[in-house]
């Protein structure tokens, strides 16, 4: 019984520190990084939501579209960080929403992802091409880290001074 109402005096003393400041405070305090926005098309509502919650369990904010035109028009509002697409769609295809999404904002990388095509010899903008049922979630996961990473660029070195302790040495 003591051991329960620790657990439930923890979890209480959590909320309230968790809830005290809000994730814009502790973003800015250094506390928690921001998620990235990923914005996920396929017309499949099964893989869209298969994905979505893959990544949305790792961390990532996910919008997700059955359009290529809304997720287009989504995209121009801003806050997109990376496009995961399906390749055949009805409308605007994945590689034609690529393209128009680089020609809008070139650095923002893209994968394409289809279930038709097993080589993707055509002229694309994609950064990867993933084919549906050979790629485990993990490498699509270490694929958008790669992408994420190469667009941020370089971590800056944090320039330290270094303190010495003045026993090192010390006879």
């Amino acid at each position: 019984m003591q051991v329960a109402l620790n657990i439930l005096h923890i979890e209480k003393t959590f909320r309230w520190t968790r809830d005290s400041m809000s994730r814009r405070q502790r973003i800015a305090k250094g506390l928690m990084k921001p998620k990235r926005t990923i914005l996920c098309v396929d017309d499949n509502e099964q893989s869209l939501s298969h994905r979505k919650i893959v990544l949305e369990t790792r961390g990532y904010r996910v919008v997700s579209f059955s359009r290529g035109e809304e997720a287009l028009e989504r995209f121009r509002q801003g806050g997109i960080d990376l496009v995961v697409t399906d390749m055949a769609m009805p409308g605007l295809d994945g590689p034609q929403l690529i393209a128009a999404i680089k020609n809008l904002s070139p650095q923002t990388p893209a994968v394409l992802i289809s279930s038709k095509v097993r080589i993707y010899s055509h002229e694309s903008q994609a950064d990867v091409f993933l084919t549906k049922g050979m790629y485990a979630p993990a490498d699509l996961l270490e694929r958008i880290r790669i992408l994420l990473v190469r667009k941020r660029g370089p971590r800056r070195m944090q320039h330290r001074p270094v303190q010495i302790s003045p026993q090192i040495g010390a006879a």
